[in-house]
């Protein structure tokens, strides 16, 4: 998930993301070892009581004071419109003064997972006490969360974390299950249509207008599409591709997710138990066919935006798209939705960067990692530079060093690199596994601690994994390629989220390049492209049939600009990276311009966050945020 700013050198160095905080680690509770015989059940009986007075009582101060001098209370949607990490008892009853939204928890015990039980409080097990989920209800709905209460004196017990996710509106649940559709409507008429009938009318628009507008059919937007429908919200997807999936078909020849299956399910309709650990992209991209046609998601493909404007005193925008059918004809088409959400992935456009003689390069290929197709298997023993060393970097060089080449990847700064064993051993294990907690559960659980707890979590696995890692590591700083481990040593996931890239899974370049089969440039600018191949800062030079810049993507916002325009542009805040509190900046949440929302990430992220955004939208669509604001 590479992600750049709009100016940087050829290769960006290690950096957060443009303005993005370097979250703190986390301090733990004083006293941390459970002491007595009290029950699980009982301790956590007793201080979800003291909860419950104070919040009948909306009594601020009373609240703040159950949680230890360094707690956290996480939350998304419980007790505002937006996501927000309170750190102490003074933040706490600070937030908490302007009005308690939550008016009851109580524990939820219906598995042996959820129920309370002794255990980690900081995931790791440096500090020990008390972890539980619970349930809670608010003003405008209910929700779900997960307590870690630390035994701060002897008997005395106090929240460590405590974290509130709304689930689901009052009024307005999603129509699965018990409230699942009928599917026929018996009856007399002689002009009822049957399913096929009624299911191309609803996704032809033709009679009615979309609520939401969707822009994008990746994981994102499918998503999203996919929790608004559950919620009864007409919405429109476009895409650009002939097929739903072709942005993945078309990528690198050899390209499969490095994250496991177990991570990547999507909502409603999860892998099936003989998927592969790890998805390869072709087979991915026609699960997302079928995944919008079993969930019957209006998406639209060869269909552009031509123009968007939104009108502050409507509450609505206007949005003109150019459709295009199968026999070639065209279509176009006007709507007013109040929502548009910009689903185009991660970042923004390919960042190509303008260097020095580009244009007489005489090779036989110099191209973007997006434009890859694969090596030539025709080409043995011709010269190949991959310019940039993040998962495409590596794969791309994997990929020609396989079809005989005599391939170098070019590494200016550092990068983070972490085998796939690792990762499964230690990063995903008990949580995303094959016997792990229902997805569900597993998603509340990784998303419970806020993001400097869970800094502390990742320095602690990323000490772990580097031993199972050791000897690559050692191999690959012999080879001249520099590792580090993330930022503050927080490894894979930390870089993720703060910087949106820098970092390499490896699934089998790591040994071709201590090998010496894949050669390595480190630590030096190009300079220029000559036309056959290119020269660096100190003066040396790399010959070149192919060249490929795995340089990444810009910033998302740059896309935003790109397609909607510079007055919605002008009006978004910052894109990914940390904000004070360790919540993503403007993704999933609101973005500064009012009907303007961003969806992407990887598929977890996109699982997890579009049903929240999903919640926001239905709330301003129903009037309910209006009335609770």
């Amino acid at each position: 998930m590479a992600a750049t700013v709009d100016t940087q050198p050829l290769l960006s160095k290690d950096r957060v993301e443009a303005g993005s905080v370097n979250i703190p680690i986390a301090q733990l509770p004083r006293t941390c070892a459970p002491s007595g015989n009290a029950a699980p059940a009982d301790i956590a009986a007793r201080i979800v009581d003291d909860l419950n007075k104070a919040l009948t009582a909306q009594d601020h101060h009373a609240v703040s004071q159950l949680f230890v001098e360094n707690g956290y209370w996480r939350d998304h949607l419980g007790l505002s419109w937006d996501y927000h990490t309170l750190k102490t008892p003074q933040k706490i009853s600070d937030f908490l003064a302007a009005g308690i939204r939550l008016s009851h928890v109580e524990i939820d015990s219906s598995t042996a997972f959820r129920a309370p039980h002794f255990g980690p409080i900081d995931g790791i097990g440096e500090a020990k006490g008390l972890e539980f989920f619970i349930k809670f209800k608010n003003d405008v709905g209910f929700g779900q969360g997960v307590a870690r209460v630390a035994e701060e004196s002897s008997g005395q017990w106090k929240f460590f974390t405590f974290y509130t996710s709304l689930t689901e509106l009052n009024g307005h649940a999603e129509h699965t299950r018990h409230r699942r559709p009928q599917g026929v409507g018996h009856g007399g008429d002689p002009n009822r249509k049957n399913w096929k009938e009624r299911r191309a009318a609803e996704s032809a628009f033709e009679e009615k207008e979309p609520q939401v507008f969707i822009i994008g059919a990746g994981q994102g937007g499918l998503a999203m599409a996919a929790r608004l429908k559950m919620l009864r919200v007409e919405t429109l997807v476009i895409d650009r591709e002939d097929r739903i999936g072709d942005n993945w078909r078309r990528r690198y020849h050899q390209l499969v997710l490095h994250d496991p299956v177990w991570l990547d399910h999507l909502p409603y309709l999860p892998f099936p138990p003989t998927w592969p650990v790890f998805t390869p992209k072709d087979k991915l991209a026609d699960f997302f066919e079928s995944y919008a046609k079993l969930l019957e998601l209006n998406v639209w493909t060869k269909t552009n935006l031509i123009s968007s404007s939104w009108d502050d005193k409507a509450g609505q925008w206007t949005v003109t798209v150019e459709r295009q059918f199968d026999d070639g004809s065209k279509k176009t088409c006007t709507y007013h939705p109040q929502h548009v959400i910009l689903a185009t992935g991660h970042s923004g456009k390919k960042d190509f960067p303008a260097v020095k003689g580009i244009d007489a390069f005489k090779g036989d290929r110099l191209c973007h990692s997006s434009e890859f197709p694969g090596a030539d298997p025709e080409s043995k023993g011709k010269k190949a530079v991959v310019i940039g060393c993040c998962n495409s970097g590596h794969d791309i060089a994997q990929d020609f060093y396989e079809k005989g080449y005599d391939v170098t990847i070019v590494q200016r700064s550092s990068t983070l690199v972490v085998s796939s064993k690792a990762i499964l051993e230690v990063s995903t294990k008990g949580l995303y596994d094959e016997d792990a907690p229902p997805t569900e559960d597993a998603d509340f659980y990784f998303f419970s601690f806020p993001a400097e707890v869970f800094k502390r979590l990742q320095t602690k696995a990323t000490k772990v994994q580097n031993e199972i890692d050791a000897n690559a590591l050692e191999g690959l700083a012999n080879a001249g390629f520099k590792v580090d481990m993330g930022p503050d040593d927080g490894g894979l996931f930390i870089k993720y989220f703060q910087r949106g890239g820098g970092y390499y899974i490896d699934v089998g370049a790591s040994q071709l390049i201590i090998d010496g089969k894949i050669k390595v440039k480190q630590g030096q600018e190009i300079t220029q492209i000559v036309p056959d191949g290119l020269e660096f800062a100190d003066g040396s030079k790399l010959e070149a049939a192919e060249i490929v810049f795995a340089t990444g993507y810009q910033n998302m916002h740059t896309e935003a600009r790109a397609i909607l325009g510079d007055s919605l542009a002008d009006r978004v805040g910052s894109v990914w990276g940390f904000d004070q509190e360790g919540e993503m900046r403007s993704m999933w949440r609101p973005t500064g311009h009012p009907g303007f929302w961003y969806m992407g990430g990887n598929l977890l992220l996109c699982r997890y966050y579009s049903k929240l955004l999903a919640l926001q939208i239905k709330a301003a669509v129903e009037g309910i945020k209006a009335k609770s604001t």
